[in-house]
């Protein structure tokens, strides 16, 4: 993993020179269908799809080998980030799993979203989430989420549930997990690798010919490693294969971009670090537990990525790639600012 914080600078803008009356003598109607046309060309269609692979610290991101994020951040770029808020703070935050998925979803913190550990008892849906912001925008945005683990869609999004915003996926794939029998912690790593297989493995499918607006990619199986086996060749060896399943999804989004004309947004990111000591726990304020990384293929990086990002910032880059509007009282409560002008 390449470690440059500094994201590559936007184009100079073209300037257009008037030339209207040296054209009005030569092939006038031509030229004048030609900037018709011209001016009558849609912007391709903005679509975005983040991807939030479990528990992997920015060290570990940046040691081992990952062909396929490497290849979204020569797009854009990558950096190191935070989670976690402020330390001793209001808007200190537990650097826990689904702490960190709602911080992502909302765009703030978890003394506003109330999700303190991974029981997720009483999120606070006042704070809404990018999927219920892009609905209210405009509800034929199409919206989907691929998931390893199924209280991502009825907890912290709470899809289906009034006080969360009612509907707001138009296709999932989870549950997988549900129903299961008793494994031995080694089976129960197998079990989560090969769904996280299925679960990349369809959103894939499903970008690939449906082309949802907006996505979410949860991959699980990196933490498991990590809690069972700490720091060591078994986590690099999962963190490669998450990286393939990485590069599969950006595969299907490049299909897209070569034969619709969309503008796809695609974010990888992780929840939180890992203990210095051995690499199996989490939860604390330890530099590495909080520091995460972030990379994307967006070239409309703004100094804001450069300079540290948090968890909190995903939420506005995603509405600002979107171009949809964030009611004000939401705008208001959001922890974290764009780094995509």
């Amino acid at each position: 993993m390449r470690t440059e914080r500094s994201p590559r600078a936007a184009g100079e803008p073209m300037t257009i020179i008037r030339t209207e009356h040296a054209l009005a003598g030569w092939l006038p109607g031509a030229c004048a269908a030609l900037l018709a046309a011209c001016a009558q060309d849609p912007a391709p269609v903005p679509k975005a799809v983040f991807i939030l692979v479990d528990g992997i610290p920015a060290d570990v991101i940046e040691s081992v080998a990952t062909p396929g994020i490497d290849a979204i951040a020569a797009e854009g770029g990558y950096t190191r980030a935070y989670v976690g808020g402020e330390i001793g703070g209001e808007s200190e935050s537990p650097t826990v799993s689904a702490v960190g998925y709602m911080s992502l979803l909302t765009g703030t913190w978890a003394h506003k979203h109330n999700v303190v550990d991974n029981a997720v008892e009483a999120p606070d849906y006042r704070y809404w989430d990018i999927f219920r912001i892009a609905k209210a925008n405009d509800p034929a945005l199409r919206t989907a989420l691929f998931s390893t683990w199924t209280d991502n869609r009825t907890k912290l999004l709470g899809d289906g549930l009034e006080a969360a915003g009612g509907k707001k996926l138009d296709y999932a794939f989870d549950g997988l997990e549900l129903g299961a029998t008793e494994h031995s912690v080694e089976e129960e790593i197998e079990f989560i690798r090969a769904i996280d297989r299925r679960v990349a493995a369809e959103a894939a499918r499903y970008i690939r010919a449906e082309g949802p607006d907006l996505s979410w990619v949860y991959l699980q199986h990196t933490d498991d490693v990590a809690h069972e086996f700490g720091d060591g060749p078994e986590l690099a060896a999962a963190v490669r294969e998450m990286d393939a399943l990485v590069a599969a999804i950006r595969a299907a989004v490049s299909e897209r971009q070569a034969h619709f004309d969309e503008d796809w947004l695609v974010i990888v990111t992780t929840d939180h670090g890992r203990d210095a000591e051995t690499g199996r726990d989490h939860g604390g304020h330890s530099p590495r537990e909080r520091t995460t990384w972030i990379a994307t293929n967006s070239r409309r990086l703004n100094g804001r990525f450069a300079d540290e990002p948090a968890i909190v910032d995903i939420l506005p880059s995603i509405a600002a790639h979107l171009g949809i509007g964030v009611p004000d009282p939401i705008v208001a409560a959001l922890d974290g600012s764009t780094f995509i002008e």
